[in-house]
């Protein structure tokens, strides 16, 4: 008999409940994946669980609230144990060269993780931008075909100052110098959401209104310009990663 296909697993690091399920449902919804194809861990409490790298065809991480770049003496205790356990994870995937997709502040992990310094430098408001592929990018599996200068969602505090050493830069913005990168072959990281539609940055919206992201007043000037965003291509680099490693 074939062996069973190992499942997807999906981290997600936002403490409320509504954040995180939209999250979870865009990831399925734009990389295509069926909910027996997952396995879903929820890290914002108790931290990352030990997790067998074998057992799983790719590891999927979403954004978060939670800044890698904040003073030490700033972050929780839950922060700093999250930060821990995903060093010393990406220290065994990137090892391995093991399949990983890291979303906004799963970039901030990797980029952290392989020595790029972070911080609110190119920052980018909640929003619709144009980004640009590099040279690399316009041969990467995950982007080749698609146009050179495409749209997509942002909306984050802080980001890599520069490439980090080692990695390969893919997309790019004039905002923000690192949209997108790859370590190895099968590490990637994206500053922007390839996830992201109108719904799911509602929600966002309404929940991280006092975070720092953007003025509070400004949160239905930003619905509304958001809902006339049309960003088909970042969904596209999800699907193609997930069925790169489906098998």
């Amino acid at each position: 008999m074939p062996d069973k296909k190992k499942p997807f697993l999906i981290i997600q690091l936002r403490p409320e409940d509504e954040t995180s399920n939209k999250e979870f449902e865009a990831f399925l919804q734009y990389a295509e994946l069926r909910e027996d194809e997952v396995v879903r861990a929820r890290v914002e409490r108790k931290g990352l669980p030990e997790i067998h790298l074998p057992d799983y065809a790719a590891i999927i991480v979403g954004g978060s609230p939670l800044d890698v770049s904040s003073p030490e003496k700033e972050k929780s205790a839950i922060q700093k144990e999250i930060e821990l356990g995903f060093m010393r994870l990406l220290a065994r995937m990137v090892a391995t060269d093991f399949p990983f997709f890291g979303v906004c502040s799963g970039s901030g992990l990797l980029g952290t993780f392989c020595g790029a310094s972070i911080s609110t430098k190119y920052s980018e408001a909640v929003g619709g931008a144009d980004v640009m592929l590099t040279a690399a990018g316009e041969k990467d599996p995950l982007l080749s075909g698609f146009p050179t200068k495409f749209r997509v969602l942002v909306g984050h505090k802080e980001a890599c100052d520069e490439i980090p050493p080692g990695a390969t830069l893919l997309v790019r913005s004039q905002a923000c110098p690192v949209q997108m990168f790859r370590v190895k072959n099968n590490i990637y990281a994206t500053q922007f959401h390839p996830e992201g539609d109108y719904e799911g940055f509602a929600v966002r919206i309404n929940a991280y209104k006092h975070h720092g992201y953007f003025p509070p007043e400004t949160a239905d000037a930003l619905l509304a310009k958001i809902k006339n965003e049309d960003t088909p291509v970042p969904k596209q680099i999800l699907s193609r990663f997930v069925n790169r490693y489906r098998n």
